[in-house]
């Protein structure tokens, strides 16, 4: 299991996550609209979720339905960049609420 980064973190990449992470797995480039977990290097340890300020991260099997794609396109980010980033540049940001 893993964690996955989902559609709340197009154009905001707080990188809270980033900070807290113990093996580093969360990556984006300036370049990307999100940020990505890589599923190989993530220690599952849960970490990254709180820090998020959009609800973004979640544990592989928690994932929203409508988010499920996200499993496949972090995992895809770190074998070809440039698919994971045509998958995530036709979709909306969703405006999230400030707390």
């Amino acid at each position: 299991m893993t964690y996955v980064i989902g559609e709340t973190c197009i154009d905001v990449k707080d990188k809270s996550c980033v900070e807290v992470c113990p093996v580093d797995c969360i990556i984006g480039d300036d370049e990307d609209r999100m940020l990505f977990i890589d599923p190989e290097e993530c220690i599952d340890c849960g970490a990254c979720v709180d820090p998020c300020p959009v609800d973004a991260i979640y544990a592989e099997e928690d994932l929203p339905v409508e988010w499920q794609e996200y499993t496949a396109i972090n995992k895809e980010y770190f074998h070809d960049r440039d698919a994971a980033r045509s998958k995530v540049a036709v979709k909306v940001a969703i405006p999230v609420e400030p707390a």
